[in-house]
């Protein structure tokens, strides 16, 4: 992933140096373990954990030699530990070293993750009550539908991150998985025991049994949620660009001074924020199909999976990393208009009650085509201009016979339509 979207605490889990150092660990504790069954010296083992030492230069000058980066990482650890590199390796097939430390660096990107997952959540479920009364439109289609507030709209999104905590946390867990079980997984040179000894150590699970790799299922399940996720950040973005529009003006996100929206229209304020978070929601769907590809791979292992991972791990993760920081930006310093939302919920002169003209009428004895017969003639005439949708109503006599003025009006009534706002509210918990 390139610089610009790169958080500094996530791109430090994917740099090289931490790449090799996790790789370190993983060999540091499987001599351990052989030490503890005898097959290492004590005094040998101290040597290495106190010489083995690794740098990503030394790496790369040794791989463009090996074509071959973990034979590569073996020579740099070896080159510091002369006969004792003898004990370096032994029983391990690439992809047990490969495999776990990605599964340690997948576990710290997704509690990082997560960490700041529940940040936003926070910050929606504080928004969410502030703005709990404060009366907007719904709408269907891009069209006005039936008021609802500013707060309950909040507390959808916050109901969907809080599924979203689980999702992740469930993708974590499923990640997090070494192995230490050699060439075809059968532990042929090296006691299961090991791979416990290892993973325990890393605080990442044993698989219970894998080929030459960690069967990728695991890396799809991980990837996809994060794209799902990513959908869910990207549905708050498009709520919060629709609500910025010119003609609809609620919301917006923050304009910070000194900020610039167009180089020639000085006037411009646009949703560059939520429209970036919108685009990289994109990135997460398209690694999500590599991870899909990657399951099926040939007999034991085959290394087109490979090339991928070394791609779509990163990114995938620094990527939902920024996508959620600059959420957490945007809802901590969005602009909220209740006066216009108030002005918009008025914009159709009282059409957003239809439905409960028509309920009330229908409860008076109309059937339903009867009843929207009715509702819609007003409806569509009070939609060109001349008289409200209300008085056009109440000078009907067919609607007067079956409504008195009082029954008529309760289908006006704001305050009767958002009644169970703070159940609602309860459900979600906030």
């Amino acid at each position: 992933m390139i610089s610009r979207y790169t958080p500094s605490r996530m791109g430090q889990v994917w740099t090289e140096e931490a790449r090799f150092r996790a790789m370190l660990d993983v060999e540091l504790l499987a001599c351990e373990a052989l030490c503890k069954q005898g097959s290492i010296p004590s005094k040998a083992l101290q040597r290495i954990r106190r010489q083995a030492r690794v740098s990503s230069k030394g790496v790369s000058r040794r791989e463009a030699k090996t074509r071959h980066d973990v034979v590569a990482f073996l020579g740099e650890i070896a080159s510091h530990l002369g006969r004792d590199a003898q004990y370096l390796h032994r029983g391990l097939t690439s992809s047990d070293v490969l495999d776990t430390a990605t599964a340690v660096q997948l576990k710290q990107a997704g509690l990082i993750l997560l960490e700041d997952l529940l940040k936003l959540k926070m910050i929606v479920g504080t928004k969410a009550r502030r703005y709990r009364d404060t009366v907007c439109i719904g709408r269907t289609h891009g069209v006005h539908a039936e008021p609802t507030t500013f707060g309950l709209k909040l507390a959808v999104h916050y109901d969907e991150l809080g599924r979203m905590e689980q999702v992740l946390k469930n993708a974590i867990s499923v990640v997090a998985i070494g192995k230490v079980s050699g060439a075809v997984g059968t532990y042929a040179h090296l006691d299961p025991s090991v791979e416990s000894y290892i993973c325990r150590k890393l605080g990442i699970t044993p698989a219970p049994i894998s080929t030459q790799i960690v069967p990728r299922d695991g890396y799809a399940v991980f990837i996809c949620r994060l794209a799902i996720i990513g959908g869910v950040l990207e549905r708050m973005a498009t709520e919060i660009r629709h609500l910025q529009r010119t003609e609809v003006l609620e919301a917006e996100e923050p304009f910070e001074e000194g900020q610039t929206g167009s180089s020639a229209m000085p006037h411009k304020r646009n949703p560059v924020s939520c429209e970036r978070v919108t685009g990289m929601a994109r990135l997460l769907r398209g690694y999500a199909v590599t991870s899909l590809e990657n399951i099926a791979l040939w007999h034991e292992r085959d290394i087109s999976h490979s090339s991928t991972e070394r791609v779509i791990l990163p990114d995938a993760t620094i990527t939902l990393d920024f996508m959620l920081r600059e959420m957490v930006r945007i809802l901590s310093g969005m602009n909220v208009y209740p006066e216009k939302m108030r002005k918009n919920v008025e914009l159709t002169r009282g059409l957003i009650f239809s439905e409960s003209v028509l309920l009330a009428l229908m409860k008076e004895g109309l059937t339903r085509p009867e009843a929207y017969k009715i509702v819609q003639r007003h409806a569509l005439a009070a939609w060109k201009g001349g008289p409200t949708f209300l008085l056009r109503l109440a000078g009907d006599p067919e609607v007067r016979r079956h409504l008195s003025s009082a029954k008529l009006s309760a289908c006006f009534d704001l305050n009767r339509h958002l009644r169970h706002v703070k159940t609602i509210f309860k459900r979600v918990g906030l």
